[in-house]
Order: structure tokens, then sequence, then C-alpha cells
């Protein structure tokens, strides 16, 4: 289950660092990617060279890189990794996480963390016990964090008590849990459309929209990660495939996609709709390029077939098919509308109107409806957030 799952593990000022090079050739073993980023107080307690060399990878510890010249941008790091796992952690720079403090570069990493982030405390008995770290370990564990608790034991002041990290082994199985999460997701076989489609004008011209196919391939991403077999039709995009989806068919035309969908929808559990897929192309396509001349040419417009509406036809009562709708007036009204036109379980709605939201951006604002015409609006957030959100709505429609 970690196999080319990404984790990047930030080590701070802590004796127990001993053990992290156990918890990372446990991981590589598994077949993770491991990237370690350490504090300059950790480096009293275990050398960038041990981890480096157990992880394969360059350990990084500042935002710019002396001997090469680049920058270790977090921005780049938080987005590359599928957990955040902080261990050992410290009281201090667990104060600093929930103060927002980004004096170094795994603090700064940590404030742009997109995926899930685990810490494992380790310090002293009655810095554990002090009423500022569990106020802080609350907060935390507010935020959606997970805890990996210390143990009780021998700690380094000679003390016994809790406070001390929990061994590798256990560290790494609570990873291993955690991307063997229990989803209903689990083994379903999935559809998911993304990206626009391009109608042909004439061999240089088409008519098409702006769609990046981000939220669709987010929603695979996020689909995969809950061990789905996932099956993308993705129109002309520049994205690369979500890591553990089953295959990928890119199609150019909404007649395209209507035949890549069709063929595999009557074996899929779950069918998501989100691809920008053209309402209408032309008539007649020109053999030639069109030039420019006196006379304006004419493009007659005939309307596309109705992927959403054939699959709608087609579902059976085992199957979900979850609709996308992108408008810019009457949005609820509209949207019902088709969810019931397209006899869809679930609509996720779009408005043109949400600033942020829509073709072209990294974030989205949506309203989820189901069959009982119950809508659920969500603030604007990035969209794999968004995706967790959809995949979450539609884990709960399963029986």
């Amino acid at each position: 289950m970690l196999n080319a799952k990404n984790i990047l593990i930030g080590v701070t000022g802590s004796i127990a660092a001993y053990k992290i090079p156990i918890l990372v050739r446990l991981l590589r073993k598994a077949g993770a990617n491991v990237q370690v980023i350490m504090t300059d107080a950790a480096k009293s307690f275990v050398t960038p060279l041990t981890l480096s060399t157990v992880s394969n990878k360059a350990v990084l510890s500042q935002p710019f890189d002396q001997d090469t010249g680049e920058w270790n941008s977090h921005i780049e790091l938080a987005e590359w990794a599928d957990l955040i796992l902080i261990s050992p952690l410290s009281a201090n720079t667990m104060a600093k996480m929930v103060n927002g403090i980004a004096d170094n570069l795994l603090l700064t990493t940590y404030l742009s963390a997109r995926s899930k982030v685990m810490f494992a405390p380790a310090m002293d008995l009655d810095m554990y016990q002090h009423p500022s770290t569990k106020r802080n370990i609350k907060t935390l564990l507010d935020w959606g964090h997970i805890i990996i608790e210390p143990t009780a034991g021998e700690l380094a002041s000679g003390l016994c008590g809790e406070g001390r990290m929990e061994e590798p082994e256990v560290i790494f199985q609570r990873i291993n849990d955690f991307f063997e999460k229990k989803s209903k997701l689990k083994n379903k076989k999935i559809l998911i459309s993304a990206g626009p489609t391009f109608e042909a004008i004439d061999p240089v011209r088409f008519i098409g929209n702006h769609s990046s196919g981000k939220m669709g391939f987010a929603l695979a991403q996020e689909m995969a990660n809950c061990g789905a077999e996932v099956y993308l039709v993705s129109g002309p995009v520049s994205l690369n495939s979500p890591i553990g989806i089953q295959s990928r068919i890119n199609v150019q035309t909404a007649a395209e996609m209507f035949d890549a969908c069709n063929e595999l929808f009557p074996t899929m559990d779950i069918c998501i709709m989100s691809a920008a897929i053209a309402d209408f192309k032309p008539k007649d396509i020109a053999e030639q390029k069109i030039k420019k001349g006196d006379k304006t040419p004419q493009i007659d417009l005939i309307p596309t077939r109705d992927v959403l509406f054939s699959l709608g036809q087609n579902k059976t009562e085992k199957q979900l098919l979850i609709g996308f709708a992108l408008e810019t007036e009457n949005e609820i009204i509209n949207a019902l509308k088709k969810l019931h036109n397209k006899n869809l379980d679930l609509i996720v709605l779009n408005s043109m109107n949400d600033q942020g939201a829509g073709f072209g951006h990294t974030t989205n604002q949506i309203t989820m409806i189901d069959r009982n015409e119950h809508p659920q609006s969500f603030e604007l957030k990035d969209k794999d957030l968004v995706a967790k959100d959809i995949v979450e709505k539609i884990e709960s429609l399963l029986i």
C-alpha cells in the first residue's frame, strides 16, 4: 500500500531522532519515497549523511542550497507529499506550528501542507505534561492532524513517564494503516472524466473551453488513494497521470469522450463526469485552413451527443452517477434540472460568479445536491481538498 507514496518526514531537536533512520529504511523497503527535512537542532542528534543514505535523497534543512545554488521550495515540497510526518516533534517546534511561526524550512513546508499531517511528540515528562503542551496538542488535533501518542518509559533525563517517542516499527504501521484506510471505495471500479473537448473547425482551429482538468485529476488521485480502481478519460490537458490509477484514456472530441465513457460504464460501480464536454460542434469541418478574406465564413453548429444523458439512461440501480454543472445564473434551479433530467445521484455545482472557482483556477467552490434536493455548500478550497469533500459525500451514498 505504501508503494510510490511520497512521505515527507520532519525531524526536530530530540534525542529520539536516532530512531528515524530505522523508520526511513522500513518505509523505503515498503516502496515509499521519503524526503527528510531537518531543523538545525536535529543535526545534533542524527547526521544528515545518515538520513540521506537511508532515504536515497539529499536531506534538506535550508531554503537555499549553498552548494548547488538552488532554492528548496517549501511550496513544491508540500505539494509533493502524500503525507507529512513530524517525528520526533519537540515542544519548541510544536509551539511554532500552533502559532504559525515560519523560521525554518520545515515550518514553512508545514504551513503549506495540503496532505494529512501526523506528529509524534518526544520530550521529557514535565514538558509533555505542561498545560501549554497539552493545549498545543489539542489545537493540532482540532485541525485534523493525527497524533502518534508517546509511550511511558525511561526518558533521557532519567525520569520515567510519558514522553518517549513511539518505536519506528509502530510508527511505520500507523503510516501503513493510514494509507490502507478502510474506505467504502476500496476495490470499487470508478470512471472519471476530466478536462475539455476540442471540436475542429479546420485543421488548425477548434471550439473548446478553458477547463484545465485539475478537478477531475484531483478526484482521480483521491479515489486512487482510497484504494479504488480508477479509469480516467481525459480531454486534452497538460497534466501528469495521477499515481495509482488503473488506466488513462486520452480523447480529443465529444464523440470520442462519448464512445470511451459508454464503453467503460457498464462495468463501473461509480462514474464521475467532471469533464467540460462541448455541447455543440461545427456541422462541417473544413479540409484546409480557412483563410481570412473579404467574406466572413459562417460556421453552422450542431449538438454533440449528450454523454451524461446517455449514461443516465443506461445506469443500473447498483451504479452511482455524479455530474458537474458550471452555471452563470439561476445556479441551483439549473443544477436541479440537470440532476433529474440526466438521472444523476449527485450533482456538483460551480458558479462562474464565485471568485476563484470554475475553469483555470487551482481552487474551487462547490455546492453538492443529492437526489433528495438537499444542497450542501462549501467554502473556497484547493481542488485537492474539494476532491476529498466530494469523495466523502460519495462514500455516504454507498449502501
